[in-house]
């Protein structure tokens, strides 16, 4: 299984490193990788100055089982990247799973993957991506998926998204250990705080 994170300048931090805790952990102990995919090798600059090396560049990986596009906003920014946007478009064709977290889902919408299928995004970005008018935006959605095509709607829904999608790619069991493991639980144990 060959799980591609997508990274770029601009990428949101937390939409791609939860899902990536997630992932990794599924994957530890399989014939399973997970990679930090970039338009070169370059450092990437993250959203709020988070500086990452990616993996692989995307002319190095021409196929992926599942691709993860992360929001911020270089996914927005990235729509003026052919290279990145051609890559999207062909890679995600030969895809078990194509997902998104928060904004990513309009590089989805800009690369052609999405087609009118449901979708959703941040909830401040809902209008702008529905203004696209090439997708059904669900609004107040924690995560949508219509097929193969799976977006979460920000930041700790990209968690509960890869959760449901180890466990399809897994099994529940697998699932259920690694929510165990990144102690992810919702509702959340122990909300409340004694003295």
């Amino acid at each position: 299984m060959q799980i591609g994170i997508l990274i770029f300048d601009g990428a949101e931090e937390m939409d791609f490193v939860g899902p990536l805790e997630v992932l990794a952990a599924a994957c530890e102990g399989r014939d399973s990788r997970v990679m930090l995919i970039g338009p070169s090798l370059a450092p990437v600059s993250c959203e709020k100055g988070m500086r990452v090396l990616p993996d692989i560049a995307i002319a190095d990986i021409p196929a992926l089982d599942v691709l993860l596009v992360p929001g911020g906003s270089g996914a927005r920014m990235a729509l003026d990247q052919p290279d990145i946007v051609a890559w999207v478009q062909k890679v995600s064709a030969g895809c078990q799973w194509v997902t998104s977290v928060c904004t990513g889902s309009f590089l989805l919408v800009g690369a052609g993957v999405v087609n009118g299928r449901r979708v959703t995004t941040h909830h401040r970005f809902t209008d702008a991506l529905e203004a696209l008018g090439k997708a059904e935006v669900l609004r107040g959605a924690r995560f949508v998926a219509d097929g193969n095509l799976v977006s979460a709607a920000g930041v700790s829904s990209g968690i509960e998204m890869c959760l449901w999608l180890v466990e399809r790619l897994f099994g529940a069991a697998v699932s259920a250990d690694v929510a165990d493991y990144i102690a992810y639980d919702i509702p959340p144990r122990g909300s409340e705080i004694t003295r």
